[in-house]
Order: C-alpha cells, then sequence, then structure tokens
C-alpha cells in the first residue's frame, strides 16, 4: 500500500455541480412563491441539487448518522466535566437509546452507526461492529507527547475513507457526522489554533458537559503546551493530526475527505467535527463545498473554524450536548428543504406570459 499523501485529495474532489445548481436556480424562479419567500430553505435546496447532480431535487431518503468515538489522554488533567476513559458510556447510552441523539434519531428515522477509533476500554464492553475498527485503545497526551504514531494516524484516515465508502455504497444520500469522545474538545481546539493561527485562550471553551473556571484554566494551558508542539508540522497534515489530533479525530477527518469524493453531503455538527473539516479543507480547498454547518455549539473554536471555511451554520438553539445532537436537529431543516424544491409546482404558463408583458412594458416605459 503507497503512503497516504493527503494534498493528493485536491485532485480528487470535484465542486457540485455549478451548471445543475444554475438549473435549479431557474426552476426555483418559475415556482408558484416568490424567490426569497422561503429564505435560506432556497439556498439549501439549491446545494442539495448540485449535490446531487439533478436540477429537480431528490428527496432525502436515507440519512445516517455516523458517530467516530474516542478517549483522549488529556482528560487525564482534568480538562474534561467526564472521567477520562469515560468515552464508552457514551456510546452506550446511544446503543441503548438513553442520549439525545438516540431520540433524535428515531424520531427523524435515521440510522446509527458508532465507530470506535480509539475507545479506553475493555472491547468487550461493547458490541462487536463497534469495536472491531480499533487503531488503538485511547489517544496519547498531546500536551507532552504524540496522539498516534504516524503509522495509526494513517491507519485511522484510512478506517475513516472506508467507513465514507461502505456508506456510500450503502446508498446513504446525507450523512450527519457527529463524535463520542472524552477530551475531544480540547485536541479540536489545538488543531484550530493552530491551523487559524490564533492563542490558546481565543479558542478554548467549556466543552459538551460546562467545566468550572480551575478547569477552563487547567484546558488553556493544555492546549497552549500542544500547540507549541503542533506548530512545527503545519507542513504535512497527517503529521499535525498524529501530533495532536487523535483516532477518532485522523478518522474523521478521512471520513469527510472521503465523503466529498464520492459526493456525499455532510452535516457537521460541534466543534470536533469543525476542526477535522478544517484539516480536510487545509489538503483539499473545494471539500468543504460537500459540507453543511448544522448548529452553533457555543465552542469559540468551532465559530473560528467555520469561518475560516465560509460555512454558515444552520441552527443556533444553544444546543451543546455534543454528539451529533446539533447536527441531527438540523436534519428535518435539509429534508424539508429538498421536499420544497421537488414537490412545490410552477407557475402556470399565462402566469408567466402576462409577467414577462408587465416586465416588457416596464422597459419600454423606461
Amino acid at each position: 500500500m503507497s503512503p497516504l499523501n493527503l494534498d493528493d485529495f485536491s485532485d480528487l474532489i470535484e465542486r457540485p455541480d455549478g451548471g445543475v445548481r444554475r438549473d435549479a436556480e431557474e426552476r426555483r424562479e418559475r415556482l408558484i412563491l416568490p424567490p426569497g419567500a422561503l429564505g435560506r430553505l432556497d439556498e439549501l435546496g439549491e446545494w442539495l441539487s448540485a449535490a446531487q447532480a439533478s436540477s429537480r431535487v431528490k428527496p432525502v431518503e436515507r440519512p445516517r448518522v455516523i458517530l467516530f468515538a474516542g478517549d483522549h489522554g488529556v482528560a487525564q488533567l482534568g480538562v474534561s466535566a467526564r472521567p477520562a476513559g469515560g468515552a464508552h458510556e457514551l456510546v452506550r447510552a446511544v446503543l441503548d437509546g438513553a442520549s439525545p441523539v438516540a431520540v433524535l434519531a428515531r424520531r427523524n428515522g435515521a440510522s446509527v452507526r458508532i465507530v470506535d477509533a480509539g475507545l479506553d476500554c475493555d472491547p468487550e464492553l461493547l458490541p462487536e461492529d463497534v469495536v472491531r475498527h480499533r487503531v488503538r485503545r485511547g489517544s496519547g497526551r498531546i500536551d507532552v507527547e504524540d496522539a498516534l504514531t504516524l503509522e495509526e494516524a494513517e491507519q485511522a484516515v484510512r478506517l475513516g475513507m472506508a467507513i465514507a465508502d461502505e456508506e456510500a455504497d450503502a446508498g446513504t444520500d446525507l450523512v450527519v457526522l457527529g463524535d463520542l469522545s472524552v477530551g475531544g474538545t480540547t485536541a479540536a481546539a489545538v488543531l484550530i489554533a493552530a491551523l487559524c493561527g490564533t492563542d490558546a485562550s481565543v479558542v478554548t471553551g467549556r466543552g459538551g458537559a460546562d467545566i468550572d473556571d480551575l478547569a477552563w484554566m487547567r484546558k488553556c494551558a493544555t492546549v497552549r503546551d500542544a500547540l507549541r508542539r503542533a506548530r512545527p508540522v503545519l507542513g504535512d497534515q497527517l503529521e499535525l493530526l498524529a501530533a495532536v489530533g487523535g483516532a477518532d479525530l485522523a478518522a474523521t477527518t478521512g471520513f469527510l475527505l472521503q465523503c466529498a469524493v464520492r459526493r456525499t453531503p455532510v452535516i457537521l455538527d460541534g466543534v470536533v467535527s469543525a476542526a477535522c473539516a478544517l484539516v480536510g479543507q487545509r489538503a483539499a480547498f473545494r471539500a468543504p463545498d460537500w459540507w453543511l454547518a448544522g448548529h452553533v455549539s457555543g465552542e469559540p473554536a468551532q465559530a473560528k473554524a467555520l469561518d475560516r471555511m465560509a460555512l454558515n451554520p444552520l441552527l443556533d438553539q444553544g444546543v451543546t450536548v455534543g454528539e451529533g445532537t446539533g447536527a441531527l436537529l438540523a436534519l428535518p431543516l435539509v429534508q424539508a428543504a429538498a421536499a420544497l424544491a421537488a414537490e412545490l409546482p410552477e407557475r402556470p404558463e399565462e402566469t408567466k406570459e402576462t409577467e414577462a408583458a408587465e416586465a416588457a412594458e416596464a422597459d419600454s416605459a423606461t
């Protein structure tokens, strides 16, 4: 197997079909509602049209929630409200249907797939189909050591690519992407600070489970120390993921890039998926055209990353729980945009002729 170079994705990823998007815009102008009456839903419908390469949008019928799971060594420093090594409890809650993302997925008819990329628990605690892809048990403490070896980082990226291929081959037409991690927001903040050239205090938030001021100061110091280790490897995305990412973040990055290759649209959740998307953009500048920002998570690093990628979040409901919940809340909005674009009738021909005549009279009067 040849060595992996993420820069190669730049040649593999094309933008959604611009010609089809123009056709969709022209069709939108012929619908019974005036352009702009549906607000941002018009823009969403046209984006879906281009992603699907169809001027008449197809309904989103096979959405899939993909959650990459992992534990991060920095959680040992008390930077998270959850216990170090406790991400498997988040996974178990989803599997038992006792988490927000599980409830919303049931309500929206979306199936859920959990991929253990780097949980720090005995594999016997979880089903085989969850743990069978694990790259390693937990990720290193990124303030003093690499999260992964370079070989593990490549393995994790390839894992994400393989999951993306499996989903595309299975007919998934929209992915809702999230994470199940402890310490993941710290690693995400480091990646975003490194790629945006900002200081630790600018990107350090309080995580999905709110931390107190002392924990925030510890987290800020951890991000600062990890940033010193990240800056020397900024020129190579794989080395960056190995140094300060983690198995789950590397897998998510590979997944996002391969989804863009396979023309599979993705709704991003919070700061972790935003950080991976930012790494993906560094490798392939067209890739963000295949992604939507589901919601505002409240993490300052997420806002920084989305601004860099020019992605405008669909929702702002103050949801901080993570785990793909905010992105899943945006799913009905995307489905509504698809349905409206596909099913609203066009204006009768006589109406169009009348409007054309009125426009001609106005031009002649001018």
